[in-house]
């Protein structure tokens, strides 16, 4: 047994107490290395001065309602701007102080969601069901809205972290080859793991059909020779399993632990999601240290190991 270190991200709770510093975040860009490294642009809004908007658009970029939909909630007196009842859908409001609710629930303020999700097994990273059971179902209604995808995708045998937004921007960034995300797997092995693994994956390793993959590292988990940790900067199809394959071992299970900066919560079981806050969103470019960040690595991984998905 085994558990990832307490690098939580920041608790929803927290978001009301931390309103006033988040809008000081809100005013500063990433750092200049940082965004030349990841060729990123600043995704916090800058808060001054913002042009007034119509209720019913700030809702329904925000939420699954429709414009109908939210004219006739109004009309019933069941949307509230900073604790008043609105009863015109057209009201202009300020997005940047306006605290608005829809049959008592709290609109987010952000135009963007980005929601953190345990994926479990048996659940395919699209919005789609085509060929399986979407990972969409397992948002809760209180955090969905229209517009909300998959940032990359992990297989339906797989588990672990997986961004769902609805921002298309960040989305593309982070998943371009040009910015060199790393995401850092654990996997479980069928035959343990060789030392000579490190080399012959941090030279660009050849896969059965030729495809030429990045450079990555690998290193074996301390607490088994059969469980191993990797960190890829590009997401080639079933990459991590055929990388393995291609030195003549076996993936039993797969999961990951980070996207960039994001690290999954210990205490985030699978099947659960929860919603990020900005500073949690700017940790996706400012990725922990490999080697660091598995050392760390230590304990009964209690969360991740429910149901001995491991």
């Amino acid at each position: 047994m085994f558990t990832i270190p307490a690098i939580m991200l920041t608790s929803i709770a927290n978001a009301s107490k931390n309103s006033n510093v988040e809008k000081d975040a809100g005013k500063r860009i990433l750092h200049q290395q940082h965004c030349d490294i990841f060729n990123i642009v600043e995704y916090i809004p800058k808060g001054k001065n913002m042009t007034p908007i119509r209720l019913d658009k700030y809702i329904s970029e925000r939420t699954e309602y429709s414009r109908s939909k939210i004219k006739e909630l109004a009309a019933k007196g069941k949307i509230t701007v900073n604790n008043i009842i609105i009863k015109k859908s057209d009201t202009k409001i300020d997005p940047e102080t306006a605290l608005v609710k829809v049959l008592g629930t709290p609109v987010s303020v952000s135009k963007y969601r980005y929601i953190l999700l345990n994926k479990p097994d048996g659940y395919i990273s699209s919005t789609e069901e085509n060929d399986g059971i979407s990972v969409m179902r397992l948002i809760p209604p209180e955090l969905r809205k229209k517009g909300l995808f998959p940032a990359g995708r992990l297989d339906k045998d797989s588990l672990g972290a997986l961004l769902i937004t609805d921002d298309g921007e960040l989305a593309h960034k982070l998943l371009s080859p040009r910015s060199h995300v790393p995401k850092i797997y654990i996997v479980k092995l069928d035959k343990p793991f060789k030392s000579k693994y490190i080399d012959i994956f941090s030279g660009s390793i050849l896969l059965s059909d030729g495809t030429q993959c990045l450079p990555a590292k690998v290193r074996c988990s301390e607490m088994s020779d059969k469980l191993a940790f990797i960190e890829l900067h590009e997401g080639k199809y079933h990459q991590v399993k055929r990388m393995f394959a291609a030195v003549e071992n076996h993936v039993e299970k797969l999961m990951r632990l980070t996207v960039g900066g994001l690290i999954l919560p210990e205490k985030l079981k699978f099947g659960e999601c929860m919603e990020l806050l900005h500073k949690d969103v700017e940790n996706l470019f400012y990725p922990p240290d490999f080697d660091d960040f598995c050392s760390d690595f230590i304990g009964d991984f209690s969360a991740f190991m429910l149901n001995n998905q491991l």
